[in-house]
């Protein structure tokens, strides 16, 4: 199969009509069409069921299309890394990608002793939204991530664990459970007043089912609880995070949280795997 065949097959699969999948394409119907028919025979069976009522996947269909799409991010991050590592002949670096406002200290100390390390690289860090980390992973924009683990999927991806933690209830500092000891999750099912927060749920874009505000960024999260807005269960590293009007309380059976640096299974740099053994070391 070419990629120029797999990238039309998906157009039409997520469109499900020929004419605007065309035109997505910048092409015409006719040699869309014709293309679709060629995979089609090549694969031994329909792959698009076309009738009156429109165009629907088969289960063949459903299963390209899955294959299509991890085939076509494949192929895009090699890209990426690619152009990032030829760009000027020099040294690419790393690209980190980590969760904004987590893991502070543990990424500070981390920085700061690969970077004392004999031959290290410089690394760059992007900080990005929360449930961000994965896909810049996998598409090529970041050679590294720290993720969280349930949170966060570590399929396709080779991973060390670095830190396991409990977790905590982040509240407005006015709020009259702000000054308990301790909490438990059946509390924080009724706890007066603040709804739980909102957060993205996958690489969609949808977000988790809850009363609370939709949050995607820490900036956002830690402004709304300080607003009287919401709570959110986060890891104990929070506590490190010090913003005006916010307190954290533990919740003793809250499940733990463990912190992972994971990087593509297929990657070969040498300063990658230093970067790694410099965090597994701490």
């Amino acid at each position: 199969m070419e990629t120029r065949e797999l990238r039309y097959f998906v157009a039409v699969a997520e469109d499900l009509h020929f004419s605007r999948a065309a035109a997505r394409l910048g092409i015409a119907q006719p040699p869309l069409s014709r293309a679709i028919s060629r995979l089609e025979r090549r694969l031994g069976g329909p792959l698009l069921e076309r009738n009156s009522r429109g165009v629907t996947l088969t289960d063949a269909g459903r299963v390209l299309l899955a294959e299509a799409r991890a085939a076509l991010d494949a192929i895009d991050a090699a890209e990426r890394r690619t152009r990032r590592a030829t760009g000027d002949g020099a040294d690419p670096g790393l690209v980190l990608v980590s969760k904004a406002g987590a893991a502070t200290e543990l990424l500070t100390k981390l920085l700061d002793a690969y970077a004392a390390e004999p031959g290290s690289v410089k690394v760059e860090v992007d900080l990005c939204g929360i449930g961000e980390q994965g896909p810049r992973l996998r598409d090529g924009r970041a050679d590294v991530a720290l993720l969280h683990l349930p949170f966060d999927s570590v399929d396709g991806l080779d991973s060390e664990e670095l830190l396991t933690e409990g977790q905590v209830a982040v509240l407005p500092s006015g709020h009259p459970w702000a000054t308990r000891s301790e909490l438990t999750l059946a509390d924080l099912d009724g706890i007066p007043g603040l709804p739980p927060m909102r957060w993205p749920s996958g690489e969609g874009g949808t977000f988790s089912d809850g009363r609370g505000p939709e949050v995607r960024d820490s900036a956002q999260l830690y402004q709304l609880i300080g607003l009287g807005r919401a709570y959110a269960l986060l890891p104990e590293s929070a506590r490190a995070e010090q913003h005006h009007g916010i307190a954290t309380v533990p919740v003793s059976d809250a499940p733990e949280v463990t912190t992972v640096i994971a990087w593509p299974q297929h990657s070969r740099s040498l300063a990658l795997a230093a970067l790694v053994q410099t965090a597994t070391r701490l």
